[in-house]
């Protein structure tokens, strides 16, 4: 079985910010193998299907975006799922708007659901699919992630970003199907 969370943060508030890319094509994921995210288990919400021949649990964790791992870490645990079978689909800063990055392990790169993730599992090995949000630019950006990430995409890169979503859906069916490589072959050069 394969594990795929999308990262996010629950409530109406937070639906089309930046920070909840991993929810929305999760639930892209969920509507086109029609399955049901209607399960309450791993303070998430669930659902066990199949993509591309596999069996796949679909998870949305509802612990907020900083404590993602304390709903991604007992369902991989209880389901012995290894971290090549584990898809974690989240924001990034470090990548232009729209851009999408497949990858296995590397750090967190200040992403504290990632971080949460990597503490409650003791590996950073499992599999990323990273969808590009761009930074706040300008002085004191730093200071700004916060708002940013919680913030919404002007309304030209929302459209743009609609597009990438089905496209880091079609990626996410591409590791499933086909394996890392393959699919970063084909979605790492866009």
């Amino acid at each position: 079985m394969k594990l795929i969370a999308g990262l996010g943060n629950p409530g109406h508030e937070y639906e089309g910010t930046r920070h909840n890319l991993g929810f929305t094509v999760l639930g892209i994921l969920a509507e086109r193998a029609r399955i049901s995210l209607s399960s309450s288990k791993f303070s998430g919400e669930s659902g066990q299907g199949t993509i591309g021949g596999s069996k796949v649990l679909l998870l949305r964790p509802q612990t907020f975006m900083n404590l993602s791992g304390q709903s991604v870490g007992p369902a991989a645990h209880f389901y012995k799922i290894a971290p090549d079978d584990l898809i974690v689909i989240h924001d990034e800063l470090d990548l232009p708007v729209g851009r999408i990055q497949l990858r296995k392990g590397g750090g967190t790169g200040g992403h504290n659901g990632l971080k949460s993730i990597v503490q409650c599992l003791g590996t950073s090995d499992f599999l990323r699919v990273r969808i590009g949000t761009g930074k706040p630019q300008g002085p004191n950006a730093r200071e700004r992630v916060t708002g940013f990430v919680l913030g919404r995409f002007s309304a030209e890169d929302q459209a743009v970003m609609d597009k990438v979503a089905q496209t880091a859906a079609d990626a996410v069916e591409a590791i499933v199907a086909d394996g890392l490589q393959k699919a970063m072959n084909r979605f790492n050069q866009r």
